[in-house]
């Protein structure tokens, strides 16, 4: 008989460079999985940190396994942090997603730092990560990962939005699962938020001050990847070749580029959920908070927007690689072809025992 409870720490670092998501999770499965967030937490990068992830996607192979290493052992130190600060006590598995660097599914290669063996080795706890890498040798696109938590662990919403560094959507369609990225987010509005000097526009509150361009909100929406069909996914790689051009070639105030790119995100993803009035969005990630986007969204669609909790909000995607690494533990398939688009369903991640 399978065990029926599970105590992990799951582990996730995104492409808006937030910082390490952390969270501490009991899971339980009987009739149907249920959770419990324990304690949650983000450690915040420094700026020497994210300058390294930003411009990692540039770095030489040698440069990258120096990074790599570099990476894993500061991963080490935050996650032995958090668990000698909590005293979390008989861990079944650590289980991490790592820092996505290069992600070019096209050309049959993903890069996640952080996932060295080392790492179960510095902390002393069984670690189960690289994820996403076994799914690219399928054919897949690598990505999106959490749909099998949203599957079992939200299925009461017939959308699961998630909008961090990128838009990434889940739903079910004639009784299977589908996901993909929808467009880039944060890793566009930070990035002209940090020209003015904040870290992210607090609230939407830089974008609403702005006004709208016609023209620049027009180019956006011509862009090649939107009217491919689904699978897909995106990364830093395509912000930096197909957005940031459209943008840096307007001669255009930054509150007027972030109000005209809000109004692009809404659109696109309005674009992507049914316009019904019984249809239920749940949208976490760092994006939930921005008011000004929300609101935009809601005008959007007749569809309910639901913000949770501010911990479901943060931690979600911790969490549901938290879930991924319990599904690799007990050898049940963890990634969804239907949403990667691989060869089959499979169970993904590799066991670093300690």
């Amino acid at each position: 008989m399978k065990i029926i409870n599970y105590n992990v720490l799951g582990v996730m670092s995104g492409t808006s460079l937030d910082g390490v998501d952390l969270a501490w999770v009991q899971f339980s499965k009987e009739a149907h999985w249920e959770f419990k967030i324990l304690k949650a937490e983000t450690i915040p990068y420094s700026p020497e940190w994210k300058k390294k992830l930003n411009e990692g996607v540039s770095n030489s192979y040698e440069e990258l396994e120096k990074l790599d290493e570099d990476y894993t052992k500061y991963l080490a130190k935050i996650i032995s942090k958090f668990i000698e600060k909590h005293s979390i006590k008989e861990l079944d598995a650590i289980c991490s997603h790592g820092h996505t660097i290069k992600h070019e599914p096209e050309n049959g290669f993903t890069l996640q730092i952080g996932n060295l063996p080392q790492l179960a080795q510095l902390i002393g706890v069984t670690v189960i990560c690289d994820f996403r890498v076994q799914d690219v040798a399928l054919e897949g696109q690598g990505a999106p990962l959490v749909p099998i938590g949203d599957e079992l662990l939200f299925s009461e919403y017939n959308y699961c939005l998630n909008v961090g560094g990128f838009a990434n959507i889940s739903t079910k369609k004639d009784g299977v699962r589908v996901a993909y990225d929808i467009c880039a987010v944060n890793t566009v509005l930070n990035y002209y938020s940090e020209k003015l000097g904040f870290e992210f526009d607090d609230s939407g509150e830089i974008a609403k001050s702005g006004s709208l361009n016609p023209d620049l909100l027009h180019q956006l929406e011509k862009l090649p990847f939107y009217s491919q069909p689904s699978p897909k996914s995106l990364g830093i790689e395509w912000v930096h070749k197909k957005v940031f051009p459209i943008l840096k070639n307007l001669d255009e105030n930054i509150p007027s580029i972030l109000h005209t790119y809000c109004h692009h995100i809404a659109s696109e993803i309005a674009k992507n959920i049914e316009n019904k009035i019984d249809s239920k969005v749940l949208v976490t990630g760092g994006g939930a908070f921005n008011t000004f986007l929300m609101n935009l969204l809601q005008q959007k669609t007749d569809a309910k927007i639901v913000i949770p909790s501010s911990e479901i909000i943060n931690f979600k995607e911790a969490l549901i690689f938290g879930f991924l690494g319990v599904l690799k533990m007990r050898e049940e398939n963890n990634v969804l072809s239907s949403v990667t688009g691989a060869k089959h369903d499979h169970c993904a991640g590799l066991v670093y025992e300690s």
